[in-house]
């Protein structure tokens, strides 16, 4: 909840920014990049010999699921920290994700995690059985037990 604030406190230094003819580039909270630059080591150090195009197998509640999905939800609040920040923040922020390469590595795991055939194969609407059910075509629920 309270990432979605933080953006505010940003706006104003923005003004300091203006007129330069270096660009600048303004970091997301620290404590985030620096758990999202943990993550990217240890993720690259998963799939460091997978190359990109193939996929690779992580096993459900396995060590490398958590770490994988722990990567992944540090994105969800990176994007939702982006989301809230105006749109001259997000160009700050933005030249920070490309001088870090984080994008370009999140593009990298993200192109080695997905499966080969995303099938869905748990509990979907009904739907008839001749269209293939994907992670794509399908409503996903997620409920925590």
């Amino acid at each position: 909840r309270l990432v979605p604030e933080l953006p505010k406190f940003d706006d104003e230094d923005l003004k300091s920014y203006g007129d330069e003819e270096e660009e600048f580039a303004l970091s997301p909270p620290a404590a985030l990049m620096s758990v999202l630059a943990t993550q990217e080591l240890l993720l690259e150090n998963i799939l460091e010999c997978i190359p990109v195009g193939e996929f690779a197998v992580i096993q459900p509640l396995s060590d490398e699921f958590c770490l994988v999905l722990g990567y992944l939800l540090t994105w969800k609040l990176t994007l939702a920290f982006f989301e809230s920040a105006s749109s001259q923040l997000r160009v700050l922020y933005s030249q920070y994700l490309r001088r870090t390469k984080s994008l370009n590595k999140l593009l990298y795991h993200l192109f080695r995690l997905m499966p080969e055939n995303p099938v869905f194969s748990g509990p979907t609407s009904e739907v008839s059985n001749k269209d293939t059910k994907t992670f794509f075509t399908e409503e996903l629920h997620l409920d925590v037990k």
